[in-house]
């Protein structure tokens, strides 16, 4: 199995910035994508932005030019840079990796992780 710890969230007022890690570990010989979700209460799980292993990021349209995702591939961890925060921001945010776990196999998608809450006060 590959794991997924998320860390870095925290309550902050609107406008601030917070900086997100997440670190997947286990057999991983390649991640292909490592990506950022969130879901708040009361609504479905979203997609906030991916990267691709060669740096290709794609995001939601709601955090657009506010939110940066990076990885560093040598450490198998992604970063989510969010800026301009707003209360609609508020959620736990949880991220995954499309992981190949030795040179033979398929992808395999990791173990969803507890997610780390995100606050943002108005």
């Amino acid at each position: 199995q590959v794991q997924l710890v998320e860390s870095g969230g925290g309550l902050v007022q609107a406008g601030g910035s917070l900086r997100l890690s997440c670190a997947a570990s286990g057999t991983i010989f390649r991640i292909n994508v490592m990506g950022w979700y969130r879901q708040a209460p009361g609504k479905e799980r979203e997609l906030v932005a991916t990267m691709t292993s060669s740096g290709w990021a794609n995001y939601a349209d709601s955090v657009k030019g506010r939110f940066t995702i990076s990885r560093d591939n040598a450490k198998n961890t992604v970063y989510l840079q969010m800026n301009s925060l707003k209360p609609e921001d508020t959620a736990v945010y949880l991220c995954n990796a499309a992981v190949i776990r030795t040179p033979n196999s398929g992808v395999v998608i990791g173990s969803w992780g507890h997610g780390t809450q995100v606050t943002v006060s108005s």
